[in-house]
């Protein structure tokens, strides 16, 4: 919900139907309305902080994945008992049969097997397109962050002005 900033009384958009745009004079809504905004706007900025936290951890797991082909997919480990993750906190013994190749986690429970080279390049490829919607995220974070101390300040002026919940304008008693 992009607010609209300028000389004009604090407003906000809000999406009714799929396309269009409705502008809202912040200060034409009660005291109760602006609280409702406010409420659905820190809801949408805790879930867009929690997206964003998932998208660092799995950016994180990524680079990890290109590490671990690095480091530890080379000539002298083929061959040598080596334990193998099924999960973040089950292993097993095994043992690298090629160095050459490994088996990628694709999505979906589907594996494909690729040279070391191209998994470090898939794997580059994902924690590129994450950080691109980190950046995206972000950019909407303080979007809505900035949306909420609007919504904040205009609610401040309300309970200071005395007009509460019946939804008369900001500034008549000064």
């Amino acid at each position: 919900m992009p607010f609209e900033l300028n000389n004009q009384p604090p407003t906000m958009s809000s999406s009714k139907d799929a396309g269009k745009q409705q502008l809202v004079d912040l200060s034409s809504l009660s005291a109760q309305n602006l609280s409702s905004v406010k409420q659905q706007l820190d809801e949408e900025l805790q879930h867009l902080t929690d997206s964003f936290a998932k998208l660092r951890t799995a950016q994180s797991k990524f680079q990890e994945c290109i590490k671990t082909i690095q480091t530890g997919v080379s000539p002298d480990v083929e061959g040598k008992t080596i334990l193998i993750p099924l999960t973040s906190s089950l292993y097993v013994p095994g043992s690298l049969t090629s160095v050459d190749t490994v088996i990628v986690d694709i999505g979906t429970g589907y594996y494909i097997e690729k040279s070391t080279t191209d998994a470090q390049a898939f794997y580059k490829n994902k924690v590129d397109s994450i950080q691109q919607n980190i950046i995206d995220l972000e950019k909407i974070i303080t979007q809505k962050s900035q949306n909420v101390r609007i919504v904040e300040e205009v609610l401040r002026q309300k309970m200071l002005g005395g007009v509460g919940g019946s939804g008369a304008a900001a500034g008549s008693s000064a």
